[in-house]
C-alpha cells in the first residue's frame, strides 16, 4: 500500500519520493533513465510532479517489442538514443548469441548514458534477491561518474499499480496480453520458455535472429573456430531457447580474439 502503516506512524511513499527527488536534484537536473515498463512510468510522473530539472531517455536496443516502442514514443519529454551498433551486429562481431553469462547486449545496448550525472532509476528492491542487497542511492559498480537515485526503491509491484490506476496514466499494452515484465524480445534472462514464447509473439524477430544466427557460423568458420554441432541458424536457436542448454565449450564462450 502506498500509505503504510508503521511503528513511527503512517508512511506516505509517494510523499517520499517526491521528497528524495527534490533533496538529490543537481544543479543541472537528473538524467532519468526510462525504459518505457510500469516501474519508469511511475518514476516519469514522479519526476514531472516534483518539478524537479531532468531530461529523460530510452536506449533502444534494436530488439525492443514494437508495441513498447510505440508507447514510448508517446511520451513528449522522452529522448530516443539510438545504439552505434545493433543486436544483430554484435551477435555478428561477438561470435556468440547472449547469455545468461555473458551479456554483452546489456552494456553496449541498455547501459549507456547518464556519465557524470545523477540517473534516476525505477529499480526496485521487490524485483530480485539481487536488487534487494542494493541501496536505494548508490555509486555504479561499473562507472563511478554515475550516482544512482532508485526513487520507489521500497515499492512493491502492488504499490507501483496502485499508482498508475489512481492516476489513470497510460501504459505498455503488453502488460494487458499477461507480459510481467517488458524488455528486450528473446533476453535470455527470462529463461528458454519465454524466450520461446517471444519467438512465437514476434515470429518477424525469431527469423532475424536464425539469420544472423547464420551469419555469426559463417564467421566463426571464417575466423577459424570450431563450431561443434552447429550447422545452421536454427540449430543455434534450438540451443539458445532449450530449458537445459548444452555446457558453453571455450570456443562458444570466446568474445574476443
Amino acid at each position: 500500500m502506498l500509505l503504510e502503516n508503521t511503528l513511527f506512524g503512517v508512511r506516505d511513499k509517494v510523499k517520499d519520493a517526491l521528497e528524495m527527488l527534490r533533496e538529490f536534484e543537481p544543479e543541472e537536473g537528473y538524467y532519468l533513465a526510462y525504459s518505457g515498463g510500469k516501474d519508469s512510468t511511475v518514476l516519469l510522473d514522479l519526476a514531472r510532479r516534483s518539478g524537479v530539472k531532468f531530461d529523460a531517455h530510452y536506449n533502444l536496443t534494436t530488439v525492443d517489442p514494437p508495441e513498447l516502442v510505440r508507447f514510448i514514443r508517446t511520451q513528449p519529454d522522452v529522448i530516443i538514443e539510438s545504439p552505434e551498433k545493433t543486436m544483430w551486429e554484435l551477435i555478428v562481431e561477438k561470435r556468440m548469441p547472449p547469455t545468461r553469462v555473458v551479456r554483452y547486449c546489456c552494456e553496449g545496448l541498455k547501459e549507456r548514458g547518464g556519465h557524470d550525472r545523477r540517473v534516476l532509476t525505477g529499480v526496485r528492491r521487490a524485483e530480485s534477491v539481487k536488487r534487494s542487497k542494493r541501496q536505494s542511492v548508490e555509486r555504479c559498480f561499473r562507472d563511478g561518474s554515475r550516482l544512482f537515485v532508485h526513487t520507489i526503491f521500497h515499492w512493491s509491484d502492488k504499490d507501483v499499480w496502485e499508482y498508475i490506476h489512481s492516476r489513470k496514466l497510460p501504459y505498455c499494452s503488453l502488460y494487458d496480453e499477461g507480459f510481467r515484465r517488458l524488455g528486450c524480445i528473446c533476453c535470455p534472462m527470462q529463461g528458454g520458455k519465454d524466450m520461446i514464447r517471444d519467438g512465437e509473439r514476434w515470429p518477424k524477430f525469431k527469423a532475424q535472429y536464425i539469420r544472423t544466427f547464420q551469419k555469426m557460423l559463417d564467421k566463426k568458420i571464417a575466423d577459424g573456430f570450431d563450431v561443434g554441432d552447429w550447422r545452421t541458424g536454427q540449430d543455434v536457436w534450438d540451443w539458445w531457447v532449450s530449458p537445459t542448454p548444452v555446457k558453453e565449450d571455450e570456443a562458444q564462450l570466446m568474445i574476443f580474439e
